[in-house]
């Protein structure tokens, strides 16, 4: 059963030495979620005063050239605001917990790309990244800024990310797309798709291999920023709760998994992490 923080009675801050007893001397991965890059200014999904929305699913953008301009668009934009973004503490911690040998490696379901910024090396990115783009058609991959540099180029009039809402995805919201010029793979010619997981898709095999095998060579699973909504994060869960791992939660809010957590702290992210940091390396 979950010791959970209402339980003690404290902040999250405040009690971390029980999550110290259960993490010391334990190579440790870390699942990570919207909630740890809600400080370098990206959304939250399902944080607390988050809108609801309905993401655009791939079948959409495969089998409508109109759903494409409109996610392009947004994307666009969108993307301009992820590359501005800037690791925070959290980010930073984890990196440095990593070469301290500390963690053993970070699983996220965030596009934005922030860990390996931070200086993080064994990332999973789970759900993909907003900085790739790949051909639908011959499987050709981009740097998002070269294609990016394409869309400036055919599409002068939109430079405006600052006056859009932007989405956790790296989608914004738009209205004037109808004349939107789409990037085409300049290989053959194909569909052109941000290298990350669309609602409707499955997340490649081979990632989800690379993060279960992270979760099997760890000693314990640090949840952190992660509602656990997406199944993807629960499987993971699972096979470190099979494996009898130690599992810390850290989440401003209810989880999914919070019944399975050996501990589970209601906090926010980056100052939760940079006290437990301070404890581990003490």
């Amino acid at each position: 059963m979950a010791l959970m923080e209402s339980e003690r009675g404290g902040t999250g801050i405040l009690n971390l030495d029980e999550v110290v007893d259960v993490l010391r001397g334990k190579r440790t991965v870390v699942l990570t979620g919207a909630g740890l890059s809600t400080d370098s200014g990206i959304p939250d999904y399902r944080g607390e005063g988050a809108p609801k929305r309905n993401p655009m699913t791939f079948d959409q953008f495969l089998g409508n050239a109109d759903y494409r301009k409109r996610y392009w668009a947004g994307s666009h934009l969108g993307w301009k605001l992820f590359d501005a973004a800037r690791p925070n503490t959290g980010h930073a911690v984890l990196a440095d917990l990593e070469k301290r040998g500390f963690v053993s490696g970070i699983v996220t379901q965030n596009v934005d790309g922030l860990h390996v910024r931070a200086g993080s090396t064994h990332v999973v990115d789970l759900h993909g990244s907003v900085d790739r783009v790949r051909c639908l058609t011959c499987g050709q991959m981009f740097a998002r800024v070269s294609v990016a540099d394409t869309i400036d180029r055919a599409n002068p009039w939109i430079t405006r990310p600052d006056a859009v809402t932007i989405n956790p995805d790296g989608d914004a919201e738009v209205s004037d797309w109808a004349d939107f010029e789409v990037p085409v793979c300049t290989v053959c010619g194909g569909i052109l798709k941000p290298d990350v997981v669309f609602f409707g898709e499955y997340i490649p095999k081979e990632r989800f291999s690379e993060a279960t095998a992270l979760v099997r060579a760890s000693e314990a699973l640090i949840i952190a920023g992660s509602s656990l909504v997406v199944n993807s994060g629960i499987r993971l869960l699972e096979q470190a709760r099979r494996r009898r791992l130690p599992i810390v939660i850290i989440n401003r809010g209810v989880t999914k998994g919070d019944s399975r957590a050996t501990v589970k702290l209601d906090a926010g992210t980056s100052e939760t992490l940079t006290a437990l940091a301070a404890r581990l390396v003490s």
